[in-house]
């Protein structure tokens, strides 16, 4: 049953190692590495759905559209724009990757800045404020 089931895999797939790879009973017999009789008659429900799956498979193949070279050359044409897209969009990211760095170098400087002047405002908190002496 397991020998069944793989030869069916392998013909759905266009990939047969032991028949022509046509989707016939014969076929999956030979793959199978069996007698045709053992599936019209023992395994019936293999063979059923052996069936079922190759017509199930056969509308599938007809209803692919073509290829025209109308629709050929409209994928160009996308594939052309969303390049250039994809383009401007590096460019962008360049350009933003740039003003994130000046601006981490900017807020650096004036934290420093900061750092010195608090540190320039704390020597002169060691002279009393007289200001937030109260009188009782």
């Amino acid at each position: 049953m397991r020998a069944i089931t793989d030869a069916m895999v392998r013909l759905l797939i266009g990939a047969p190692l032991h028949s022509d790879g046509k989707l016939t009973i014969v076929s999956l017999a030979t793959e199978a590495g069996l007698r045709r009789n053992k599936l019209t008659h023992k395994h019936t429900g293999l063979k059923d759905l052996f069936y079922a799956l190759v017509k199930a498979r056969e509308p599938l193949t007809e209803t692919v559209p073509e290829a025209t070279p109308a629709r050929a050359a409209k994928q160009q044409q996308d594939l052309a724009r969303v390049r250039a897209e994809r383009d401007d969009l590096r460019t962008q990211l360049q350009l933003m990757a740039r003003i994130v760095h000046v601006l981490e170098i900017e807020n650096y400087r004036l934290n420093e800045t900061n750092r010195i002047l608090e540190g320039q405002l704390a020597d002169r908190a060691a002279v009393p404020d007289l200001t937030r002496r109260r009188r009782t």
